[in-house]
């Protein structure tokens, strides 16, 4: 079984490397450049876990978070920042968040990241 992620963030580079990343690792990937596109996505095709960015035009990624958690609750979302903006993360784990990254990011790191939120949802 092919576990699905969502990558929600602004800037097309860092979508098209984590999607060719996580691609690479069998995962299927679907990409979103801000919340309301990841949340018509989400409504169609249901994901695992949501890679999503705090800071985007827009609909920011508290917003975000808290809309996708109504539609899909039981989906893991882990926060990608480039600003350690401490309240703001506490606020999103408050708001379903499972953890974050921080940018600029390690590439094995998230990945190791992902694996074990994806594992501890099974066990």
């Amino acid at each position: 079984m092919h576990r699905k992620i969502m990558v929600v963030d602004d800037r097309f580079g860092i979508r098209k490397l984590l999607c060719e990343v996580l691609q690479d690792d069998g995962y299927q990937v679907l990409t979103a450049a801000g919340g309301k596109e990841a949340l018509e996505l989400l409504k169609e095709h249901p994901v695992d876990l949501i890679l999503l960015d705090m800071k985007m035009s827009g609909m920011d990624g508290l917003e975000t978070l808290t809309l996708l958690k109504k539609v899909r609750p039981q989906t893991i979302v882990l926060i990608m920042t480039a600003y350690e903006e401490l309240e703001a993360l506490k606020e999103a784990c408050r708001r379903g968040a499972a953890g974050y990254i921080s940018k600029p990011f390690d590439i094995e790191e998230i990945k190791g990241l992902i694996a074990a939120k994806l594992q501890a949802e099974i066990a």
